[in-house]
């Protein structure tokens, strides 16, 4: 089956290179480095590294808690970090800095693995979340190198989805040396598909501790306005006017709120303009005529999340999975999520459960939601506590993936 599919995959080179090329022009980045998409590296290291893959923005955040864990456990070893999305190499780069060489991963052709493993020698690959690459994975286990599947989720219909190709997903599944779920539903899930030597660890989207200088910019910002503000917080295609319209015909007279969008994807922020009146890249604070007010800066969700009264978190509205909602729980924003959260679906349940998080049906309900949390200052206030105190609870998972790292690697746990 892996044949086939690498057949399968070389036909549609020509398809490929055209779709790189067209989102380089909406987001340049897409069009540098492209030698890395076929095995082909500058960065030359001394010594074999620590491969971690995060495919976009999400996965490099999450990864941070354990790359700060591994670089205290052993000092001075390379890390290498991989993505696939021009602003996942940017996410990397802000968060990470020179701390570790950022690259993108090369498509799934065997000569193309080969050549990312030759050079970069990694002495352990690490793969967040759900990324599950045949050849990549197959190369890993022929060379003897051993792979941990980190913050693993698989949800019902992605693991249908793997079900229905088992014969080429389940030899990349079961080539994990380790898998670190997310939750027993994601365990049990991954173990039904062929994983081996799974252990529920955590998420650590829980231990991504949000910056306090951020925290506290987004008070001053919000203070400074003396207005409420209603968070509409990674946004996807589709969502921004679907809520707008939902806001606008459910009567908005309070000249006084503010909605600030911050879209997902910031290849849709000159898009989702047209609908503002105002975006935070040209002016820091909104005048009182400006009600629609677009967030365009890149790693600032915390910021937004503590300037807002309430959080409305996007990809949720159209059958998406969502985004995470964890990011405005630590930052003690009340959320909203619409019915689509299947990405998140244990924290969702979580934040819930706890009192941190409504879930609404659909987008009407969402706002209609909103709106009665804005009229309600100490449910608000209890809800952000409920989120910070959710967070508290929840974190640890860096602990569990660190010594699971480090037991692949022969190396004893620190303490």
């Amino acid at each position: 089956m892996r044949t086939l599919y690498t057949l399968v995959l070389r036909a549609l080179l020509p398809l490929i290179l055209l779709r790189l090329w067209w989102r380089g022009r909406r987001e340049p980045r897409y069009r540098e480095a492209l030698g890395e998409r076929f095995g082909y590296y500058e960065v030359e290291l001394e010594e074999s590294a620590i491969w971690i893959h995060a495919v976009s923005v999400g996965e490099a955040r999450a990864a941070a808690p354990l790359v700060k864990a591994l670089q205290e456990a052993l000092p001075g070893q390379e890390i290498v970090m991989s993505c696939m999305t021009a602003a996942g190499r940017e996410t990397l780069k802000q968060v990470y800095g020179e701390s570790v060489h950022a690259v993108y991963l090369p498509y799934d052709y065997p000569e193309a693995v080969q050549r990312f493993l030759e050079h970069f020698r990694p002495r352990l690959g690490i793969v967040m979340e759900t990324e599950m690459w045949p050849n990549l994975l197959a190369a890993c286990a022929e060379s003897g190198r051993p792979m941990l599947l980190a913050n693993a989720r698989m949800s019902e219909k992605s693991a249908r989805g793997y079900a229905r190709f088992a014969s080429l997903t389940g030899p990349a599944i079961r080539s994990f040396a380790a898998v670190c779920a997310q939750s027993e539903a994601d365990a049990a899930r991954l173990r039904e598909l062929g994983a081996r030597h799974v252990e529920v660890a955590g998420n650590l989207k829980f231990d991504v501790r949000p910056a306090p200088e951020q925290l506290a910019a987004g008070r001053a910002w919000r203070e400074a306005l003396a207005r409420q503000v209603l968070l509409l917080a990674s946004t996807r295609e589709g969502e921004e006017a679907m809520l707008l319209e939902e806001l606008k015909t459910s009567g908005n007279n309070d000249e006084d709120l503010l909605v600030v969008i911050v879209p997902r994807h910031p290849k849709r922020f000159d898009e989702v303009a047209a609908l503002a009146s105002g975006r935070r890249s040209r002016n820091d604070v909104p005048s009182k005529d400006q009600n629609v007010y677009l967030g365009d800066t890149m790693g600032e969700m915390p910021f937004y999340f503590a300037a807002c009264d309430v959080a409305l978190i996007g990809g949720s509205f159209l059958p998406l999975g969502g985004q995470n909602l964890i990011e405005g729980l630590a930052a003690g924003a009340p959320v909203i999520a619409g019915p689509s959260m299947f990405n998140f679906a244990e924290a969702t349940r979580l934040a819930i459960k706890a009192g941190a998080a409504l879930q609404a049906a659909d987008a009407a309900s969402a706002v209609g939601l909103a709106r009665e949390l804005l009229r309600d200052a100490p449910r608000r206030s209890s809800m952000s506590a409920a989120g910070r105190k959710l967070c508290d609870a929840n974190r640890g998972a860096t602990e569990r993936h660190l010594a699971a790292c480090l037991k692949l690697m022969g190396r004893r746990a620190p303490g």
